[in-house]
């Protein structure tokens, strides 16, 4: 069962990331962390099922900022 995009937004702010203001239109938003090249972009509402491909960005970003 996918996770919610509410849910990636809270691995995302535990590991750290912070949004960026004005980064997204409409139901995207951008997320950074300072030793992340770069932004991840999360599309949809909270309580939308994220996308497989939103799952393994997140991850993978969370896995770099770790190392």
């Amino acid at each position: 069962m996918p996770r919610k995009v509410r849910e990636l937004i809270q691995h995302l702010k535990e590991a750290d990331f912070y949004e960026i203001r004005g980064g997204g239109k409409g139901s995207h938003r951008k997320f950074t962390h300072d030793k992340y090249p770069g932004a991840v972009t999360l599309s949809g509402k909270d309580g939308d099922d994220a996308k497989p491909y939103q799952e393994r960005q997140v991850k993978e970003a969370i896995e770099e900022v770790k190392e």
